[in-house]
């Protein structure tokens, strides 16, 4: 499928690439997410199993009020409990303790853990009622509380240290013990009250501020809905339409194959979530083909390793972190889904240019229209996707009701797919697999919330969130810049070490405060600061996206690394912008109409930025034909390009016609220069140009 083999494919004999489902057997969605996990068989399997559907079938019965428990009324805290003891168990089950650990059976210690933690979590299940009626959070509880709260918290430590690795559990336990000694001198401006070992248990395991606070929260609520729902979609054979839908349509475009892989890669982030699932299952299709169009097996990895990390960010259904979010602003999920659909947009539309750029410069073609699916082919077959996703997305916006629009979902999804496909209509044994799949998602995010959010309840307890606030003004002297700067590196830091929900909790309690000191948006604050931790996953050293996409390409992983961060150099940025103003993530006085227009700026500053890079500038052509003025040109052309995408007003001193036409004033003399000095040589009549 190279560009030098496309005529000799053209015409009615060429055969067409047939896409298999990417999720194959249906194997694990979640498993290449850690390193090592076990597969549970026999018994254990079979509790799994029915421990998902009782998670599941509680979320339905507390979201919907259907009174499963007849004559009694469960509260909040009795139900995070009862999904903890469900589910928190099996951490221990599914992800070995060590790397010398068998993966082929459940070790006694293992066996032991799963126990202790079960009983922990019971006997603070039916005490969080008289707890509140009490006020044990504040101390006095009894004896047999304070012991199953401090095993709950040894428990959870290890719980996540096997789910987020050591470099999480040296992030977090720190800042849960911090509160016995937060009276000491040398903290500094960590400095905060002081507490007991029996007061700090208590607030941990019985508050609603800690361990059953906002991460709990947000997963009790919504995510667990919106994972079924995901699950369910990809279990029926969506990942298949996705790419065959997105060969369809850009597979004929110059550079065809990464374009595929930044539009399929897009399609099914925004129904999983999940960065490194969606390397896997988009990867293993779009980078050999990339590869045999001509990209080298690197900057295809790293074209993929970019295109998935925007999954965590793409509506309408973005990672767990999204509900994080929404939980800390005490706003509904849809209004969180809906601040992050320019910032995706810009996200895809910069890695897009990036791509077109490059291919142009190498002159890599797109793949023979007939080799390609065929675009009402693959809506005939896969129609009813597009149906279930319009009506996920009117419930999340127009009834505003996030908590019922996946079950919903699902169902109909369900449904038709019984009614119209033979191909992925499920049995008994795929209703175990889906719920099999699931339960070990419910499994590692419950052990990495669980965990995070006794950090939440450290900072709650010593009520130094407000202080250090303040000495973050201080230092930064209140130069909104600098601290966005500071905020920037910290979480990129941060985030090399930690998942990005994690990284984003560290700063939205101990940077996000400041921030808003500033008068800066909430709401833009604290998408800068999620989108900042989400691309770690393509920078080195750690990088996960990029190694799991050089593992598919056969590439150096490193290398890979490297090559994300260049592919990805402009997504660098733009979180600057949404900061810059609010309206970019639709918040302000008229957000719509404001954020459609500086979304335009930036696009089109964006495509000279990437230009720039690239080095071949979209309507002008290859600025290697420029000679010595080559890098100059590029270097005016980022310049200029950054300087137009760049909000103006609010803290930027300059105004939005005054920023506008000092970008102008810097890129038409360089495009000028350009074309003057490429004079007689043919030019790009458009960006996009088909075969």
């Amino acid at each position: 499928m190279s560009a030098s083999s496309s005529a000799a494919s053209e015409g009615p004999a060429a055969k067409r690439i047939e896409f298999a489902d990417p999720h194959g057997s249906l194997a694990n969605l979640q498993e290449a997410e850690v390193s090592r996990a076990r597969t549970l068989r026999g018994g254990w399997r079979w509790a799994l199993i029915v421990a998902t559907a009782a998670t599941i079938l509680l979320c339905i019965n507390q979201q919907f009020s259907l009174r499963f428990f007849i004559g009694y009324t469960q509260l909040n805290t009795e139900y995070f409990y009862l999904l903890i003891a469900l589910m928190l168990p099996f951490t221990f089950l599914i992800f070995p303790g060590t790397e010398r650990a068998p993966l082929d059976r459940v070790p006694w210690y293992d066996i032991l853990l799963f126990v202790l933690t079960f009983g922990a979590a019971i006997v603070l299940m039916n005490s969080v009622r008289k707890a509140a009626e009490a006020g044990w959070e504040f101390g006095g509880a009894p004896t047999p509380v304070i012991v199953a709260g401090l095993m709950m918290w040894f428990v959870l430590m290890e719980a996540l240290r096997r789910t987020g690795g050591w470099s999480l559990l040296l992030s977090v336990l720190p800042f849960t013990v911090y509160p016995l000694f937060a009276d000491e001198k040398w903290l500094g401006p960590f400095r905060g009250t002081q507490s007991t070992l029996e007061q700090a248990t208590s607030y941990h395991v019985l508050s609603g501020e800690s361990l059953l606070g906002i991460p709990i929260q947000a997963f009790a609520d919504t995510v667990i809905g919106f994972l079924v729902f995901g699950t369910a979609l990809m279990m029926t054979g969506a990942g298949k339409f996705f790419i065959n839908l997105s060969f369809a349509m850009c597979g004929t475009f110059r550079g065809g194959a990464a374009k595929v892989c930044i539009f399929a890669s897009g399609l099914l982030g925004m129904m999983s979530g999940s960065i490194i699932s969606n390397v896997l299952t988009a990867g293993t299709m779009t980078i050999p083909v990339m590869k045999k169009s001509g990209f080298r097996a690197s900057y295809a990895a790293a074209i993929e390793a970019c295109a998935s990390t925007g999954a965590v960010l793409a509506p309408p259904v973005m990672g767990a972190t999204a509900f994080v979010i929404a939980q800390f602003l005490n706003v509904s999920y849809a209004e969180v889904a809906l601040a992050a659909i320019i910032p995706a947009a810009l996200f895809y539309i910069g890695l897009f240019m990036q791509v077109d750029s490059y291919a142009a410069r190498h002159g890599l073609e797109g793949i023979p229209r007939s080799e390609l699916p065929r675009v009402m082919d693959t809506i005939k077959d896969g129609w009813y996707y597009i149906f279930v996703i319009a009506l996920l997305v009117v419930m999340l916006l127009y009834f505003k009701r996030e908590s019922h629009a996946p079950f919903f979902a699902t169902a109909l999804l369900l449904v038709l797919n019984q009614l119209f496909s033979r191909e992925t209509r499920w049995t008994f044994s795929t209703i175990n697999k889906f719920l099999e799949v699931n339960g070990r998602t419910f499994v590692e995010l419950v052990g990495i919330l669980a965990g995070c959010g006794l950090l939440i309840g450290a900072f709650s307890m010593t009520g130094v969130v407000s202080s250090l606030a303040n000495d973050l003004l201080r230092i930064a002297g209140d130069n909104a810049f600098l601290l966005l700067v500071m905020c920037a590196f910290t979480s990129l830091i941060l985030g090399l070490g930690l998942t990005t929900t994690a990284c984003y909790i560290f700063l939205a309690i101990l940077v996000a405060p400041a921030l808003e000191k500033l008068g800066l948006n909430k709401m833009a604050v604290h998408m800068f600061i999620f989108y900042w931790g989400m691309l770690s996953s393509i920078t080195p050293p750690v990088a996960i996206a990029s190694f799991a996409a050089a593992g598919i390409a056969g590439s150096p992983a490193m290398r890979t690394g490297w090559e994300s961060m260049w592919v990805g150099s402009i997504i660098y940025f733009i979180p600057f912008f949404f900061v810059l103003n609010p309206a970019l993530v639709l918040q302000g006085a008229s957000p719509y109409l404001e954020g459609l227009g500086l979304m335009a700026l930036a696009a089109v500053g964006t495509l000279f930025i990437c230009g720039g890079i690239q080095g071949y500038q979209a309507f002008v052509g290859d600025l290697r034909r420029t000679g010595m003025m080559e890098w100059p040109l590029r270097v005016l052309l980022v310049v200029g390009g950054f300087v137009l995408a760049t909000p103006g007003g609010g803290i930027n001193p300059l105004s939005q016609w005054q920023i506008t036409s000092l970008g102008l004033a810097i890129l038409i003399p360089t495009v000028a220069v350009a074309m003057m000095l490429m004079r007689g040589q043919p030019l790009v009549t458009h960006p996009l140009r088909v075969r």
